[in-house]
Parts: structure tokens; sequence; C-alpha cells
């Protein structure tokens, strides 16, 4: 669709043509955060991160804290891990270094999630969908 911006007569003002797009749909559903696509592994059996002890994270993956290290005995701290991983993680490599198959489909129904995260999860790894429907 193309639109006339009209020139109003002030300063800085210019006629110009204004071009307005619909948003792709199929992948703006799977966005992390606006400008962010949903990184996922293509099979669960990627994710061979540790699954006790404590992890720390990169700066990469986690700023907002100087403490960057998580106990995946504490239930909090677990959740906290895997939901700040799905949604920062920028390459499949941070996903299998970090996360663990069993623990991941364990926790899916407790994370929360942006919803094109949830999706392009679900839609890529079904047993995750049915471990919601199970819960």
């Amino acid at each position: 669709m193309v639109d006339r911006i009209f020139d109003s007569g002030a300063p800085g003002v210019y006629a110009g043509l204004m071009v307005t797009t619909q948003a792709d749909a199929p992948r703006a559903r799977y966005r992390s955060r606006p400008g962010r696509r949903a990184v996922v592994v293509a099979s669960l059996d990627d994710l061979r991160g540790p699954a006790e002890g404590t992890v720390e994270l990169p700066l990469w993956l986690f700023w907002s804290s100087p403490d960057r290290a998580f106990d995946l005995a504490d239930p909090d701290s677990r959740r906290w891990l895997y939901q700040t991983v799905l949604r920062e993680a920028s390459r499949p490599e941070d996903l299998a270094a970090y996360l663990d198959r069993d623990t991941l489909t364990a926790l899916w129904p407790d994370l929360h999630l942006p919803d094109g995260v949830r999706q392009a999860w679900e839609d890529q790894h079904p047993a995750l969908r049915a471990a919601v429907a199970a819960a």
C-alpha cells in the first residue's frame, strides 16, 4: 500500500511516498522480542547441557546482574536459567551448551516465555506441547 505524505510548508517537511507493508506473519510469530527471532534446536537430543551443579552464563546471554551463576538444585534458579537461555540465545550452540533435554521437558509447562519462543519450540518439538497438555 502506498500513501502520499503531503508537504505542509513547514521547515523540514517534504513531500514523499510512504510505503506500508504487512508484517510477515510466519516470521513475526517466532520472535523472542521485536527484532530478534527465536532460536530452536533441530532435535531435543542436541540439548546436552548440565542437569546439576552451578551454571554461569556468559555475558551475551545474561547481562543484567553481576552474578551470572544459577544453582540447578534450586527450582526458581533453574527455571530462571532456562527462561533466560530460551529467550536470549542467538545460536543453537548456546542452547545445546546450557540446556538439558529432560530438564527442559520437565520445566516446559511452568516456563514463562514470549509467545513466539513458546510457539517456535512447540511447533518444532511436539513433545513439549504434549508436556503442557499432560500438566
